[in-house]
C-alpha cells in the first residue's frame, strides 16, 4: 500500500504531511509554531525572531500529465487565503517527497489561485515550469513577510 493511502481521512493525511512540514523546517534550524485547533488560515508559524511567518501546508499525490495537481482551496469561496492571513505555502507532493515553498503573493495576486500543477519529474521548459525555482526553496523561510510579499506571479 502506498504511504500517503494509509489514511482513513483527507485530514488525517493533512495532519500528517504538516508534521513532515514541521520536522523538516525544524531540521534545518528554524523555530516552528503549531497553532491550536483548525480556526487559522495558516497551519504552522516560523518564528525568526524579528519576524514570523504563517504557513500554509498542502499536498497532493494526484498525477495529472506531466505533473502533479495541487489544490489550493480553504475554508469557503475561492481559495479562502489572503496575503493578511497566508505568507507563504508549503506544497508537498507526496510520491516524490518534494516540498515547493512559494510566497503567497505568488499564488493571491494578482487573483487568487484554486490550484497549480508542480512539475518535479520532467525537465523544466518554457513558462509551464514557472514554480520549479521554489522547489526546495527552504530560504524563504528566513525572508520577511514584507520580503515574500514582492514575489508575485505577474
Amino acid at each position: 500500500m502506498k504511504r500517503w493511502g494509509k489514511f482513513k481521512t483527507v485530514k488525517e493525511r493533512g495532519e500528517w504531511v504538516e508534521l513532515l512540514f514541521m520536522a523538516a523546517a525544524g531540521s534545518r534550524g528554524y523555530r516552528v509554531l503549531k497553532p491550536w485547533g483548525d480556526s487559522l488560515a495558516y497551519d504552522v508559524g516560523i518564528d525568526q525572531g524579528a519576524h514570523f511567518l504563517r504557513v500554509q501546508v498542502k499536498s497532493t499525490g494526484c498525477r495529472r500529465h506531466s505533473g502533479y495537481y495541487c489544490q489550493l482551496r480553504g475554508g469557503g469561496r475561492g481559495t479562502g487565503y489572503d496575503l493578511g492571513r497566508v505568507d507563504l505555502f508549503a506544497l508537498y507532493i507526496i510520491p516524490t517527497n518534494v516540498w515547493y515553498l512559494v510566497p503567497g503573493a505568488v499564488i493571491l495576486i494578482p487573483n487568487p489561485m484554486t490550484a497549480i500543477v508542480l512539475c518535479p519529474e520532467t525537465r523544466p521548459k518554457c513558462n509551464r515550469y514557472k514554480y520549479e525555482h521554489y522547489r526546495e526553496a527552504w530560504g524563504l523561510l528566513a525572508k520577511s513577510r514584507r520580503d515574500l510579499s514582492r514575489h508575485t506571479n505577474r
